[in-house]
């Protein structure tokens, strides 16, 4: 009769057994709850880098494109200049001219 016999776990031992177990479960997802946060924590810590990166490159375009512009209208003013000087050696060039001929015609008329 001893083998047939077999020990009943209390109802505060099986209780106990639950809570094991659920909280074994419960540990198990707290650990992968606090993995998932820490990935997340990594995945917005690139995702900072790559804004910030991204800020000074714009920043870095929006100074070069200042740049060109102000280059653009220092060309602008030189190529407008360098007309004016030419329209002026032009008008020079033409005026001589006109003395030329006026000599000739006061020598004509003597």
């Amino acid at each position: 009769m001893g083998k047939h016999l077999r020990v009943v776990p209390s109802k505060l031992g099986t209780i106990r057994q639950d809570f094991e177990r659920r909280n074994s479960e419960l540990e198990k997802k707290i650990e992968q709850m606090e993995e998932e946060k820490m990935n997340l924590r990594l995945d917005m810590d690139v995702q900072n880098l790559e804004t910030e990166k991204l800020r000074k490159g714009k920043n870095k375009a929006e100074g070069d494109l200042d740049s060109l512009k102000t280059d653009y209208k220092k060309l602008r003013f030189s190529m407008k200049t360098v007309e004016l000087e030419k329209t002026s050696e032009k008008r020079c060039q033409e005026i001589q001219e006109e003395k030329i001929k006026a000599d000739r015609w006061e020598r004509k008329l003597q």
